[in-house]
């Protein structure tokens, strides 16, 4: 990790075993691919949703990526605010392996107070089949596509933002 903090983090979560709840790791890997502008940094939540919450401490902005089951259309994809999303875990029965991202949003406003970031927003697409060993589904990889645009143009967003701060 770099010594200045990341102003934009981009979480991938998701289980790269189970075809398209591959989703969030597989984008962070593709990003990385691409390579990443000073300020940006990418993480790949996996499975760990507690994880989740400590990567955002300090970071202004949060991206956060994911398969979802919701009936919609396969390759849907939808963007939600992270306050619509966040949920406290349950009180009895919770485990580390139960503790989801979702958890982690809730968990993290409460563990990182004035730490915690402006603005978290969750992409989330449409699975379409999550068996084990199954690779991306035609619909989540175009997905993917759609969303990798919208992605770039939120990094060049920061990169212009730095630009216009002239130092005196």
């Amino acid at each position: 990790m770099s010594a200045e903090p990341a102003r934009l983090l981009i979480i991938g979560c998701g289980n790269l075993l189970r075809g398209d709840d591959a989703f969030g790791p597989v984008m962070i890997r593709r990003l990385w691919e691409e390579g990443l502008p000073a300020g940006v940094r990418c993480a790949d939540g996996g499975t760990g949703g507690m994880d989740v919450a400590f990567q955002m401490r300090g970071v202004e902005r949060v991206i956060l990526l994911d398969a979802c089951v919701s009936g919609a259309a396969p390759g849907s994809l939808f963007r939600v605010p992270a306050e619509q999303v966040a949920t406290t875990p349950p009180l009895t029965g919770m485990n580390l392996h139960a503790f989801r991202w979702d958890h982690a949003l809730a968990f993290a406003k409460w563990l990182l107070k004035e730490e915690y970031p402006q603005q978290i927003d969750v992409y989330l697409a449409e699975a379409a089949a999550l068996e084990f060993g199954a690779p991306l589904s035609a619909e989540i990889e175009q997905a993917a596509e759609k969303l990798m645009p919208l992605l770039r143009a939120e990094m060049a967003k920061l990169e212009q933002a730095d630009a216009a701060v002239v130092p005196a």
